[in-house]
């Protein structure tokens, strides 16, 4: 069960038990909303929490309120403070998941996005690992990922998430841990939820932007990490199906599921079958980065509590 107490809710914290939508909310109905998942991590030898990449994270919400004809009622800095105000009043000591989310709020039976009023919620949970396991086995979903011009996966719209939700129950009802999905081309895109990297020939590999995947925070960080701390070159570029299957590594990447490797794909084997050195490396890299245990990557961690 969910541990927290309160949540920003009408322009104020309020307790949880207050933040209430009718049945007649049109994102309810029609899925006509925004939000953006982050991270906090707790670090016990310092006593504070950090929030990961907490600017970055709001100014893409900013971005896909853009996109839906949706206006957001506060800055990017006044969504820092309410997100950092609202974690103290919670006094959490470990790792958190906080989502804000834009919504359309009028009670209105109207499949639109203009002439509709705009509503702020935020909430943080405790919160621990989004897939079990050190690793995870994937397939490729029968189900196609939505492109540009019918849901924009640019934009982190609530309502898209139903695509997203088909993939994943489809690769849980067969035995599987996470889906991989492919564009309107046939392409590989990214996961139900996350952004997908492969190993070729020494290096990083994931899809473009335009293969209709999330501009996930995360893929950046993996790919800045995997360039400045291994050295590694980073290449963006359509990756085939079969190519999944040749692979000398394969991981998914997110907010959620932070880095993850993948070891069998389609019941095919990835590279060993374990975890590699490259995934391995980038999995302590990213902890390290995200509990504000390198010195460089330190202003991507917000503290919470005062020093």
């Amino acid at each position: 069960m969910p541990n927290n107490k309160y949540a920003f809710f009408n322009g104020a914290i309020v307790p949880i038990e207050q933040a209430q939508v009718s049945v007649m909310t049109n994102a309810l109905n029609y899925g006509t909303g925004c939000f953006e998942g982050i991270r906090g991590y707790w670090v016990p030898e310092e006593s504070q929490l950090f929030v990961f990449h907490l600017r970055a994270h709001m100014e893409r919400l900013h971005r896909s309120c853009r996109i839906l004809y949706m206006q957001l009622p506060y800055s990017v800095d006044e969504l820092c403070a309410i997100t950092l105000e609202l974690l103290r009043r919670e006094a959490f000591q470990e790792d958190v998941y906080i989502r804000p989310l834009v919504y359309k709020s009028d009670p209105a039976i109207s499949v639109q996005m203009n002439g509709l009023k705009d509503a702020f919620t935020l909430f943080a949970i405790g919160f621990g690992q989004y897939i079990a396991g050190s690793a995870v086995r994937a397939c490729v979903s029968s189900w196609r990922r939505i492109d540009d011009n019918i849901i924009p996966s640019r934009a982190k719209a609530s309502g898209a998430y139903i695509n997203s939700a088909l993939a994943k129950t489809e690769a849980l009802l067969n035995g599987y841990d996470e889906a991989i999905v492919l564009g309107s081309d046939g392409q590989v895109a990214e996961a139900s939820s996350a952004n997908l990297f492969i190993v070729r020939n020494g290096a990083l590999v994931t899809p473009p932007l335009t293969s209709d995947v999330l501009e996930g925070i995360t893929r950046q960080v993996v790919a800045q990490l995997a360039q400045d701390q291994l050295g590694l070159k980073v290449v963006e570029r359509p990756i085939d199906r079969t190519e999944l299957y040749v692979a000398d590594e394969a991981f998914f990447c997110g907010t959620g599921v932070e880095l993850k490797p993948i070891v069998e794909i389609d019941r095919r084997t990835v590279g060993s079958g374990a975890v590699g050195p490259v995934a391995g490396q980038l999995m302590q890299l990213y902890s390290d980065a995200v509990h504000g245990r390198i010195p460089a990557y330190r202003p991507w961690c917000t503290p919470v509590y005062e020093a």
